[in-house]
């Protein structure tokens, strides 16, 4: 029997929030837990980066990869906007690439239009089309989920130009991989990572058919890569570490924003687990190594209203964490610019 408590320690060392990654560790922890995304709401423009993670400011490091291109921008996890490393593009092109087979007339005509005039910004696109904005932008963004177009933004600017795909990266082959094969080699990092998963983790993080997931998943069982705990898989390798070591627990309280990799794979029970009927959830509480609770509020520009922490731990654990888990809160919001209202209920007072 494998002790729970020593995977999501080996899973807090994979993650690098019992320590801090160097520079090649990360490089390693941000591919395998890609795409990256920058912090959930008042993020936005901002480089992707790890919270918690690194040994050193990894915004400003990913704004300089930005730069290289070595992290490229583009349409993943269901349509949604990530970051991964330039030398992925082909195992995500197999992995998410949404065909376009029948473009309508506007995909059609800015396609048509980037071939023809080379990169162009919206702006240009809207004076030689005549178009409206709300017309290009969802035929832009059809087209970036089929990989026929590139937004290259390597900066914080607004004004980012569109390039044809294969202008833009001409070795780079969108039909390399099928997406069984890129879901077996995506799916052993996830393992990695996270040690012990399921495939609605899988499915809630990376927004794909869950039936193509498990299908992944078990041939990587028949090839004796990965083996079956009860609901969940992890890699064979994992299991034999486990079975033969012992991993120091660490006590530790995090306080994770929405687009954080742990919250992503766990979203679809995080979402029922603490939702609230009055505020929205703007970050989940994990401590040491479980998620435990969240912050509720309102999300605003700026420094967010906290309303609330909501925790799932017996009442004696809710006290004598309170220190702690308010410490944490502080850590990633403003004590001066979003006072915490309340504590499991009560009224919050400073210490």
């Amino acid at each position: 029997m494998i002790d729970k408590q020593n995977i999501i320690t080996l899973r807090m060392e994979r993650q690098f929030l019992s320590n801090r990654a160097s520079k090649e560790e990360y490089n390693n922890l941000y591919r395998d837990t890609s795409p990256g995304q920058n912090v959930y709401w008042n993020g936005f423009g901002d480089p992707p980066s790890m919270t918690f993670r690194a040994g050193f400011d990894d915004i400003e490091y990913n704004r300089q990869r930005q730069k290289t291109r070595t992290l490229v921008k583009g349409r993943f996890q269901g349509g949604n906007l990530g970051w991964i490393e330039q030398a992925d593009l082909e195992l995500f092109a197999g992995l998410c690439r949404k065909p376009l087979d029948n473009p309508n007339s506007v995909q059609t005509a800015l396609l048509k239009l980037i071939e023809q005039e080379g990169p162009l910004n919206i702006g240009l696109m809207k004076e030689m089309t005549g178009m409206l904005v709300k017309e290009i932008t969802p035929a832009l963004h059809r087209l970036q989920e089929a990989f026929l177009i590139y937004e290259d933004q390597y900066d914080g600017e607004w004004d980012r130009e569109w390039y044809k795909f294969d202008d833009m990266f001409p070795d780079v082959d969108i039909f390399k991989f099928t997406r069984h094969d890129a879901l077996k080699i995506i799916l052993r990092r996830f393992a990695y990572r996270l040690v012990l998963f399921d495939s609605k983790m899988a499915k809630s993080f990376y927004k794909l058919p869950e039936k193509d997931i498990k299908a992944a998943i078990l041939e990587l069982v028949d090839s004796d890569e990965f083996v079956q705990i009860n609901e969940g898989y992890m890699l064979k390798t994992d299991l034999e570490l486990l079975d033969n070591k012992c991993f120091d627990t660490s006590k530790s309280v995090f306080v994770m924003h929405r687009n954080d990799f742990l919250v992503k794979a766990n979203e679809h029970i995080l979402k029922e687990s603490f939702k609230h009927d009055e505020f929205d959830t703007l970050q989940y509480i994990l401590v040491d190594g479980v998620f435990h609770g969240a912050v509720v509020g309102k999300f605003k520009n700026g420094p967010y209203v906290l309303e609330d922490v909501i925790l799932d731990l017996p009442n004696n654990e809710k006290v004598e964490l309170k220190a702690k888990i308010t410490e944490a809160v502080y850590r990633v919001n403003d004590p001066e610019r979003s006072p915490l209202k309340r504590y499991c209920g009560n009224k919050h007072e400073e210490t």
